[in-house]
């Protein structure tokens, strides 16, 4: 059965039968969702932006600020917008560090891929049980693709009834976002090397 584009969004047939991470950390998932995009950045840049994401989703700002606020109980966001400079530091790495509010970071390879999973337990009991791979995979020296895979198990609860049919595509809507943002910053900062 072929999937619509709010599960496989800018991915491949031959990107959507690679072995992921995120793959070990869930069985029976309910759904699987695919998001990929071209890059013109050396992989090394794009990881280093894929790390910030460690404060911000660079998906749509007030949405991740409403998300803290409701998911984690913050009151006060330190910056109402996703950096558009890399906060140096970032990139140093370690498993259980927090991505984008509700994910702990549970495995990583530098220039390769952050694996995270959704350990907020507001968000779970909304959205489930999600886990994502970020992968980056070079296609020249000096460009890569950004893959996300996610699996998503839905609750066992009135959320999940209708999470089945909802987050597909609001996944999508936000996810898009987040791509296209890291894509062009990474773009900026190959650019501004390059000079």
């Amino acid at each position: 059965m072929k999937k619509s584009i709010a599960y496989t969004w800018g991915s491949t047939a031959e990107e959507r039968q690679m072995v992921f991470p995120c793959d070990r950390y869930i069985d029976n998932s309910d759904d699987v969702y695919f998001r990929a995009i071209d890059v013109k950045a050396p992989a090394s840049i794009l990881w280093k932006w894929l790390c910030q994401l460690k404060v911000s989703s660079y998906s749509y700002d007030f949405l991740d600020r409403l998300e803290r606020i409701f998911f984690q109980g913050q009151e006060r966001i330190p910056s109402p917008e996703s950096p558009a400079k890399l906060i140096p530091g970032l990139e140093i790495l370690a498993p259980d560090q927090r991505f984008m509010g509700v994910f702990k970071l549970v495995e990583f390879e530098t220039n390769r891929h952050l694996t995270m999973i959704m350990d907020a337990q507001k968000a779970i009991q909304i959205f489930g049980d999600v886990v994502a791979s970020y992968v980056i995979k070079p296609t020249t020296e000096n460009t890569c693709r950004l893959i996300l895979k996610g699996h998503v198990r839905y609750p066992k609860n009135i959320y999940g009834k209708w999470m089945h049919y909802v987050l597909p595509w609001g996944d999508l809507l936000m996810m898009r976002k987040q791509f296209v943002r890291l894509k062009h910053l990474a773009e900026n900062q190959a650019g501004f090397q390059s000079l």
